[in-house]
This record gives structure tokens, C-alpha cells and sequence, in this order.
């Protein structure tokens, strides 16, 4: 069985990605560390599974025409469910696992 494997794009456009769509979505990520509900570890792991996914290009056409806010996420996201789930109020986002 042959896998394709997408090459992992660059650290810092894919920070910034992240960053941008959780923005887009209404996800507060420094607030979500801060709070303590996101790791450094899971933020990490945010970029990088930005940083492996395929849907780059339609990201940004995305991101380019989206209000700042309560956008929801699409699902081709690799971190869509992370974002939804940050958008929880912090006492129901504990109660996540």
C-alpha cells in the first residue's frame, strides 16, 4: 500500500496560518495557553499538522476572504476541531477531553 506523503511546508507561513484561521474562527490561541487549556506541546502540534496538510492553497484563498471572528472553520482544516474546541468557554473546554 503506497501512502502519499505531503511535504511539510515552512514554520513560519504555517504558524502564521494556524494563527490566522483560529483568528477566523473566533479561537483565542494565546488566550487558550495563557488559560492554561492549550499546551505548548498542543500548539505545536497545531503548526505542524498545518504544516503537513494539503489544503494550503484553499486555505489562503479561504482565509483572504473571511471576516475576522466567528467564522466557522471549514472542515478540510487539519485543526478545525481543535479551534471549535478552544471557542468553548473555558469551563466547558475542561470538561473536553
Amino acid at each position: 500500500m503506497t501512502h502519499h506523503l505531503t511535504p511539510l511546508g515552512t514554520l513560519n507561513r504555517h504558524y502564521w496560518l494556524a494563527v490566522s484561521m483560529a483568528k477566523a474562527s473566533g479561537a483565542d490561541l494565546v488566550q487558550a495557553y495563557a488559560d492554561g487549556r492549550l499546551s505548548a506541546q498542543e500548539w505545536a502540534d497545531v503548526v505542524h499538522r498545518c504544516r503537513g496538510c494539503d489544503w494550503v492553497q484553499q486555505c489562503e484563498c479561504w482565509l483572504g476572504k473571511s471576516e475576522w471572528g466567528a467564522q466557522t472553520v471549514p472542515s478540510a482544516c487539519m485543526n478545525a476541531e481543535v479551534f471549535e474546541w478552544i471557542k468553548l468557554p473555558p469551563a466547558v473546554a475542561k470538561a473536553e477531553p
